[in-house]
């Protein structure tokens, strides 16, 4: 295979493949160290964490029952070699979560059609507009290109993801926590349960955080990012009220993951605390500066954020077709 930084010629031919299911051990290979190349150069990583999910257990688990539907754009070499020089990854929902469109160029290889090549060739298959299933696509990162594709398409934003970031950790509040509420890292083995239980209630109205099962769970538990300690539980008694599941991006950047509340217990300032909390672990673990994501019109979310020093960093834009918006994300 030629080099990751090898720039193609003109005179080189660009196919495209589609494969279902789980991708061969040398495709996801290729897969990764495309996303891993232009992760770099955008500073945005190119798929979801729920993408890399079904890539990494589709890997291991080497199963055709995958959801994912994936199209190459190979390039060809005059010296019998090839480029993957850009890549469609769709992951197919249930009926009530739409299939989810997230497309890769390497950068040496844009403004060559490549993008709307794999789109074509998805369109006519697993995105097909008489399929009569729902579909989405996410753009990481604020880039032009993506809404030029979408543009040309039919396809409309629908949704926009913010990522904020902190660097003013010095200055964060310190959390209060109510006498009678604890807060300790999470067991695995002996939370799973509880903790599955407490996020369907904090999220029962999300699309994505609201569905997580325990082979979800699991699947986050063996990622290398994955530490106990920095995934906060907040008890009453024995009752879990509330989380804040931290992560770690790259050293000296962690990530406000997930916080929830159960309904039972809000409005008493929990949210603000576990953030805070989590925000105080990261800190003392090293890192001095936060990040995390938040849907655009969560005024109440995005206010709170504010007021804690957040400022906006980037965006992530999800489009669906012009005539497709029945179930649009909460």
């Amino acid at each position: 295979m030629s080099t990751a930084d090898e720039t193609p010629a003109d005179s080189d031919q660009t196919v495209v493949e589609l494969s279902s299911g789980a991708p061969a051990t040398d495709l996801h290979h290729a897969l990764l160290e495309l996303a891993a190349v232009a992760a770099e150069a955008d500073a945005n990583p190119p798929f979801s964490e729920q993408t890399l999910v079904e890539l990494h257990r589709a890997a291991e688990q080497g199963t055709q029952q995958s959801p994912l539907r994936i199209a190459y754009a190979w390039t060809e070499k005059s010296t019998d070699s090839r480029l993957l020089a850009g890549a469609g990854v769709v992951v197919e929902g249930d009926g009530e979560v739409p299939d989810v469109l997230e497309l890769v160029v390497r950068p040496n290889c844009r403004q060559r059609g490549i993008g709307a090549a794999l789109v074509d060739e998805l369109s006519t298959s697993v995105l097909a507009a008489d399929s009569g299933r729902s579909r989405r696509a996410w753009a990481h990162g604020e880039h032009d290109a993506a809404g030029r594709l979408a543009q040309r398409y039919g396809w409309t934003p629908v949704r926009e993801l913010w990522r904020m970031r902190l660097t003013t950790l010095d200055e964060a509040p310190a959390p209060e926590l109510p006498d009678s509420v604890t807060l300790r890292g999470f067991r695995p083995g002996e939370d799973d349960q509880a903790w599955l239980a407490a996020n369907a209630a904090a999220f029962v109205d999300h699309p994505e955080q609201g569905r997580l099962t325990l082979e979800d769970l699991h699947a986050r538990m063996e990622e290398d990012w994955f530490d106990p300690e920095g995934f906060l539980l907040a008890f009453e008694g024995d009752q879990l009220l509330g989380f804040h599941w931290t992560k770690v991006q790259e050293p000296g950047l962690g990530e406000v993951y997930v916080v929830g509340v159960v309904p039972a217990a809000q409005g008493r300032g929990l949210g603000r605390s576990l953030t805070l909390a989590g925000i105080e672990h990261l800190h003392r673990a090293g890192h001095e500066a936060i990040m995390l994501y938040v849907d655009a019109d969560n005024t109440a979310a995005v206010k709170l954020y504010k007021r804690l020093g957040f400022t906006k960093w980037d965006a992530d834009t999800m489009y669906a077709p012009a005539d497709d918006h029945s179930t649009e994300p909460a």
